[in-house]
């Protein structure tokens, strides 16, 4: 039985309206026999409604009346539950706060289901009826609950994939150069343990195997099957192999969205066919998957590698950089536990993959090399960020990921849009989801290594030992600039230290042995460093010298690991011009030291793995409550905007942002909008003087490039003068169609100028920005992305790691500014889109905060909804 959801948009626009039902398709085996026939739909299929959930917006418009129905048989299995999740989310999206209904008396299952859901639940008893209210904020519970069904069914999809018990290759053929026998064939010959079956309705056999007409002439079940047909033929495919009952397809084929607008129709018609059947699909345009678990055996793919067992996941999006990854890491001895190559991610993504090899025992590192992040779907905007998070707390997750150029930037509405559009945001996406960036595919091999041989260091504290001064110096450098530091060593180190090495020696840090040491000294000189408590990093630094081997070291080297490891040293060797896991550099307990071609890469990919080390120390944080917001009044500011610009993104205007900021404890400087310059003049007699005139305009962002601010204006003359002066200069600039008029503020002197923003990335949902403010914004770059929603210790991170904090604890004698409030700031702004979907972006720039206790302005602010 597969179960399905599906969509009902048919009562009304999805803003008002929407219906969730659930498919149950029952598929009947065995297929019938010749001259049968069914009216209505094909042999072997059946389809029915057993749940249906809807929801209809009222007149209040942030409340909607919602129901769920499901079928007696299938009660407590979790569908009403999903459908309501998945209602909710819909809901909230389109600006929905609270959901109302009536639940009989005698209904205790449904009762059991909203009560169970984590929403905040608000009940009255009316003789036989709960009338009830659901507050669709999604609460702690709600998500946990959420995450945690998600995960269940996303582990239980993926086995189909990295431990089938049958695999059918749907296009296998007999030419020996080509795609689907090359596959075919390393299924054979890597001994899969379980059975493989080619399909080819041209051929009586492949490779000596018995051939299928079609996947449903296989007279046993099929877990997985491994397309490989022209584009045009494979829906087809996938289709019978849905009426077989397969669980999981791998559609190696290319042609689809990779392809244009044709391909983009092809493969989305692929997708609908693959859920309509309960079916999870890797692919299109893809390279296969491998397991070396020797339970499973399997390599799914047309390479010709099949690399050692071992405890790195590889998860790559490119197909064709799929072969030179797999070539890389038997090179360089890197034993893998399993490889994927998701493709287009049609359906199955990283994030299936991470949640995958979070449980799985057999995997301690995962790698991805990741092209583009996953659109966030409706329900699960902040999916990725969410999963690797988790992930991260478990299994260190080292990623590569190309694009990244800072081409997006042009398209960008705001500071805060220009910003985010550069690997700026990424940067800091990645170390709040605790994944370790790195920029090469050389480095994240680098990375492997180190993490998948040696323990994550305990600190940042390295001791270096040497034949070679030059090298040993390089590394000193390359620790210190990646936080690393080298301190000087225990008194007792050195003593035991002088007691072998030559006077010529440098006993230091680096200890420098000298170009004639030998591997008996090697090895001594590690037996005493693994004593030493100011090293939490040990770097064994080798050129070959003539008199001694480099496998002699090696073995010295990894004599002395056990007693560097029980002490809890991370060690590394750089055995200049060798990269990998050295076969020599292995102990008989299996422990093995990662070798680094230089010095300088075995540095940064330790800082790298001790930031790993901080952030999985850091606290969680809260988002905390907060009980002065005015969500219902908000909710009606932005519903009333809404309605007058359906069809496109707009700027708010003036005093209907500051309404909808002040319903969140947000206050902006008295502003307000004149079109001429005699309005102006008027309005800043009621704001008082003086007052700062500044452009208003859709398409201008940076005013001051344009001549369209005027600051301290004392009376209405000096208004109406600035207005006639603004005017005048955009006329001069050809840009007199820009400007509906002037803002007229308060002057606000004083305070640290700061931005608070917010972009929506089309991979993680809402980015918040923090840093440096007024119009140095762009130039300096001074600013911390984090992913929505923010908690207290996000709070306080983003405000403290910008150069701008330096400001605000008091630079050079100056008073120090409200820091508490600042962070204040930041949580409001992060409620407040998460109960306003529809805001795109915000700049909230400059915000001036105050000395210490005196709060912060908001001197200029742009919202933009959507």
């Amino acid at each position: 039985f597969y179960v399905v959801i599906a969509h009902d948009q048919s009562h009304g626009p999805i803003i008002n309206g929407m219906t969730l039902s659930f498919r149950l398709i029952s598929l009947w085996k065995p297929t019938p026999p010749p001259g049968s026939f069914s009216i209505g739909r094909e042999w072997g299929r059946e389809e029915k409604i057993v749940a249906v959930g809807r929801y209809y917006r009222l007149p209040r418009r942030d409340v909607a009346e919602f129901a769920l129905v499901v079928e007696d048989a299938h009660q407590g299995r979790g569908i009403g539950t999903l459908l309501l999740e998945q209602l909710a989310f819909i809901a909230r999206d389109n600006g929905i706060r609270f959901f109302v209904g009536e639940v009989l008396i005698e209904s205790e299952e449904m009762m059991r289901v909203i009560q169970k859901s984590g929403f905040e639940v608000t009940q009255e008893l009316e003789e036989d009826v709960y009338r009830i209210m659901l507050d669709l904020a999604p609460t702690p519970v709600v998500e946990e609950r959420s995450v945690e069904r998600e995960k269940i069914a996303t582990i239980a999809s993926m086995r189909a994939f990295l431990k089938p018990r049958s695999i059918a290759v749907i296009g296998a053929s007999r030419r020996k150069d080509s795609v689907s026998n090359k596959l075919f064939r390393n299924l054979l010959s890597q001994g899969f343990n379980g059975v493989v079956y080619p399909v080819n309705p041209n051929t009586r056999s492949v490779a000596s195997v018995r051939a299928y007409r079609s996947v449903l002439e296989i007279p046993d079940e099929i877990d997985l099957a491994v397309v490989v047909i022209p584009s045009d033929k494979v829906r087809e495919a996938v289709e019978k192999c849905g009426r077989k009952g397969v669980r999981g397809v791998v559609v190696i084929s290319a042609g689809f969205a990779e392809y244009g607008n044709e391909g983009v129709e092809r493969q989305d018609r692929l997708v609908e066919t693959t859920l309509s059947y309960g079916m999870r699909l890797v692919g299109p345009n893809c390279m296969g998957i491998i397991n070396t678990d020797p339970d499973v055996n399997m390599n799914a793919t047309f390479s010709s590698v099949f690399p050692p067992a071992g405890n790195v996941a590889l998860g790559t999006q490119s197909g064709a950089l799929g072969l030179a990854i797999l070539e890389h890491a038997q090179k360089l001895n890197i034993g893998l536990s399993s490889f994927v190559s998701i493709g287009n991610r049609a359906d199955v993504s990283s994030n299936d993959l991470l949640q995958y090899w979070e449980q799985d025992p057999a995997t301690g590192v995962i790698l991805l090399y990741l092209e583009s992040f996953d659109a966030p779907r409706r329900f699960t905007r902040r999916r990725f960020a969410r999963i690797a998070r988790g992930v991260s707390v478990v299994k260190p997750v080292v990623a590569v990921k190309s694009g990244r150029t800072a081409a997006g930037s042009r398209a960008a509405k705001s500071h805060t849009g220009a910003l985010a559009a550069t690997e700026v945001g990424s940067d800091a996406l990645f170390k709040q989801a605790g994944i370790i960036r790195v920029d090469t595919l050389e480095e994240l091999f680098d990375m492997a290594t180190l993490l998948a041989h040696q323990p994550i260091p305990k600190g940042n504290r390295v001791a270096i030992l040497t034949n070679g001064g030059g090298p040993a110096i390089l590394a000193a450098d390359a620790c210190a600039a990646n936080g690393l530091e080298l301190p000087s060593l225990f008194e007792k180190t050195i003593e035991g230290l002088k007691e072998f090495l030559p006077s010529t020696a440098s006993i230091g840090n680096p200890i420098d042995m000298t170009a004639t040491a030998t591997a008996e000294q090697y090895n001594k000189a590690l037996n005493i460093l693994a004593q030493d408590p100011f090293a939490d990093i040990v770097i064994v630094i080798f050129i070959p010298p003539v008199a001694t081997n480099l496998e002699a070291v090696a073995a010295a080297i990894s004599k002395a690991l056990p007693r560097l490891r029980k002490r809890g040293k991370t060690v590394v060797a750089s055995f200049m011009g060798y990269r990998g896991a050295c076969a020599d550099l292995v102990t008989k307990e299996g422990y093995c030291v990662p070798s680094f071609a230089f010095p300088e890469s075995a540095a940064l990919s330790l800082a790298r793995a001790y930031e790993y080390r901080e952030w999985l120390k850091r606290p969680k944080g809260r988002v905390p409550a907060m009980y002065d917001i005015d969500k219902h009044r908000a909710a009606a500011i932005v519903e009333s905007a809404m309605g007058k610009n359906k069809d496109r993104p707009f700027l708010m205007d003036t005093h209907s942002m500051s309404d909808l900021l002040e319903c969140y404890g947000i206050k902006v400087v008295q502003s307000m909008d004149a079109a001429t310059p005699e309005e102006a003049a008027s309005l800043a007699g009621k704001v008082g003087f003086p007052v700062v005139l500044k452009l208003l305009s859709d398409t201008i962002i940076h005013k001051t490039d344009v001549g369209g601010v005027a600051l301290d204006l004392r009376n209405q003359a000096e208004v109406k003068r600035a207005f006639d002066d603004i005017r005048g200069r955009l006329e001069s600039l050809g840009r007199s169609s820009d400007m509906r008029g002037v803002t007229v503020q308060k002057m606000v002197r004083g305070g640290v100028e700061l931005i608070v923003g917010v972009t929506q990335d089309p991979s993680f949902g809402p980015l918040i920005l923090f840093g440096m403010g007024g119009v140095y914004t762009e130039l300096f770059k001074d600013v911390a992305f984090r992913i929505h929603p923010l908690t207290d210790v996000d709070a306080e991170e983003m405000v403290r790691s910008v150069n701008a904090y330096k400001l605000l604890k008091g630079w050079r004698g100056s008073p120090a500014g409200d820091v508490k409030a600042i962070e204040g700031l930041l949580l409001r702004v992060s409620e407040m889109i998460e109960d306003v979907p529809q805001i795109a972006e915000l700049d909230l720039n400059p915000v001036k905060v105050m000395e210490k206790g005196r709060g912060y302005v908001i001197v200029d602010a742009r919202l933009m909804l959507a």
